[in-house]
C-alpha cells in the first residue's frame, strides 16, 4: 500500500524532531527527507503554508547531506527544525 501525503508528513516531521530532539541525524536521513520533501512539494493538496516550508526543509537536506560536520548543521538549525515541525504538525 503506498503512503499518503499524511503519511509522508508524518514520517518528515518524525525525522526533523528526531534531527532536533537528539541533536544528530544520518547523511541518509538527510537524503530521505529530502526525498519526501520534492515529492510532496509535487502533491497538489499540500498546504501553500508547508510548500513554503518545504523549499526550507529541502535546502536544509540537501546541504546537510553533503555536509563533513553534519552534528554542527543540525545544532545550527534547531530553531528551524522546530518552526518546521510546528508548521507541518499545525497544517497537517
Amino acid at each position: 500500500m503506498p503512503l499518503t501525503h499524511e503519511h509522508q508528513l508524518a514520517i518528515l516531521a518524525d525525522i526533523l524532531t528526531n534531527h532536533r530532539t537528539d541533536c544528530t541525524g544520518t547523511t541518509s536521513e538527510c537524503e530521505q527527507v529530502q526525498r519526501l520533501a520534492k515529492l510532496l512539494k509535487q502533491n497538489h493538496v499540500i498546504a501553500p503554508e508547508i510548500k513554503q516550508v518545504l523549499d526550507q526543509i529541502e535546502e536544509y537536506s540537501t546541504t546537510g547531506a553533503q555536509q563533513a560536520d553534519l552534528l554542527n548543521h543540525i545544532e545550527t538549525h534547531q530553531p528551524n527544525l522546530s518552526q518546521w515541525v510546528d508548521t507541518i504538525n499545525h497544517y497537517q
